[in-house]
């Protein structure tokens, strides 16, 4: 199991702003309390809270200047390939614009990834991708948690791609990924029949097959497409990420 990571102060206050901002607790173009008061609210320091700030700032969430103080910028110009921006969007809520934009994101990302893993993929990075799909598949047949290394199958295949952007955007596909795999795991049989459509991406791409990967890949994502767009449609509650993954029962018999 792997340890949540503890922050310090700082990354802590960034935290706790950017989740207020990204939780809609200050209005957009509104001004953000000053620092005196920030201080006294959050129990911190004077320099903790401006470095904060500098931090949203950075991640296009705030911006300050003279006599304006600090503000909050409109969603679009925040930078969404953030890994800390994604993840206080992610424990607030998903809403299905943010799923819509990182479905269509996926679609457009993975199927390259993959094509160039079918060609740079090292015997390391292979290994790596084999390990998590043993993973999945003792999953399905002995119970256990299934989504963390169907997510490391994924994150796998970018890494193989060695396109040090592609790697990157994998940060921000992660929370989608998630999401999509908790989705299939509440359906019956749903990761016992996704598992044959993974090991076909993975044996195209250790057959070193470009276009072969891409057609494989492209049955998975637009599977996980029909499953979140039913529940989308249902108006059923997405997954909160910021809790455990949902864990498979061992089958019977």
């Amino acid at each position: 199991m792997e340890m949540p990571v503890i922050k310090n102060v700082h990354g802590s206050t960034v935290d706790l702003l950017g989740e207020a901002i990204v939780a809609g607790r200050y209005a957009v173009d509104g001004v953000i309390p000053p620092e005196p008061t920030l201080c006294a609210e959050l129990g911190v320091s004077r320099t903790v809270v401006r470095e904060a700030i500098k931090s949203l700032v950075a991640k296009g969430l705030v911006h300050t200047g003279p006599k304006v103080g600090t503000r909050v910028l409109p969603s679009e110009q925040w930078n969404w390939f953030d890994p800390d921006v994604v993840a206080w969007q992610s424990k607030v809520g998903l809403s299905h614009e943010f799923v819509r934009d990182l479905q269509e994101l996926r679609r457009v990302v993975e199927p390259a990834a993959v094509k160039l893993a079918a060609q740079r993929a090292t015997a390391e990075d292979l290994a790596g991708i084999e390990q998590a799909f043993a993973g999945m598949k003792l999953a399905v047949t002995k119970g256990g948690d299934y989504i963390t290394h169907d997510l490391r199958f994924h994150q796998g295949l970018l890494r193989a791609s060695h396109n040090r952007m592609l790697v990157q955007m994998s940060k921000a596909l992660s929370a989608l990924l998630r999401t999509s795999f908790e989705i299939s795991t509440s359906k019956k049989d749903g990761p016992r029949h996704s598992l044959p459509l993974h090991r076909e991406v993975l044996d195209a791409v250790l057959a070193r097959d470009p276009e072969r990967a891409e057609r494989a890949i492209l049955v998975l994502i637009d599977g996980a497409h029909e499953d979140m767009a039913h529940v989308l449609a249902a108006r059923r509650r997405l997954p909160r990420l910021d809790r455990p993954g949902s864990r498979l029962k061992a089958r019977a018999g």
